[in-house]
């Protein structure tokens, strides 16, 4: 029983040839797996996260009347007034129920109302 115990506690040391301190190309492939892996989770989950957060900041950066967000938590809301020097930003949520939110809570830009100058709405010719 004692050698039956000893042979799964102990595991024999066995000559090995001299080794060189060296670069060796096994310790390289050894790596190369961890390496691929992290390039990939890079491409697939990262970086398209960084790129949606640019977007969104630049987005609420831009934030103006008129516009309708979502909130983080799950309001649609219609953007009233926007402080430039504040985080703070005045939405209505309801026909005249106006609540003030963080910039940062604003998970959403849904629609966006700025038209550029130079577009021309068409009128009515009677």
């Amino acid at each position: 029983m004692r050698s039956l115990f000893d042979n799964f506690l102990t595991t024999p040391a066995y000559a090995q040839s001299a080794g060189g301190g060296g670069f060796s190309a096994e310790g390289l492939m050894s790596i190369l797996p961890y390496v691929a892996m992290f390039g990939i989770f890079y491409f697939l989950l990262i970086r398209p996260q960084q790129v949606k957060q640019k977007q969104l900041r630049s987005q609420l950066a831009a934030l103006r009347r008129g516009d309708r967000v979502l909130t983080a938590g799950g309001i649609v809301a219609v953007v009233q007034k926007v402080s430039d020097g504040s985080n703070e930003v005045e939405v209505e949520i309801a026909p005249n129920v106006r609540v003030t939110v963080l910039r940062d809570t604003i998970s959403t830009v849904i629609t966006s109302v700025s038209v550029p100058a130079n577009d021309v709405t068409p009128s009515k010719k009677d």
